[in-house]
């Protein structure tokens, strides 16, 4: 690739970077909320179903 296909990616891509509609404070802070919330939901099913999963092994091999 020479240096001037190079450069004219760099422009391009900061050019698009113009383009984008970023979001408001207000959009940013509700949707992280909404991200870390749903990672909080989903370690506590994960949890869950690993503690499921742990007491089923431990009591097959208490039977067996």
């Amino acid at each position: 690739m020479s240096i001037n296909k190079i450069t004219q990616y760099f422009t391009d891509s900061f050019q698009e970077l113009r383009k984008v509609t970023w979001p408001t404070k207000n959009q940013a802070i509700k949707l992280t909320a909404i991200v870390l919330g749903f990672c909080v939901f989903m370690a506590i099913v994960i949890g869950v179903i690993d503690g499921v999963f742990n007491w089923g092994y431990k009591y097959l091999i208490s039977i067996s």
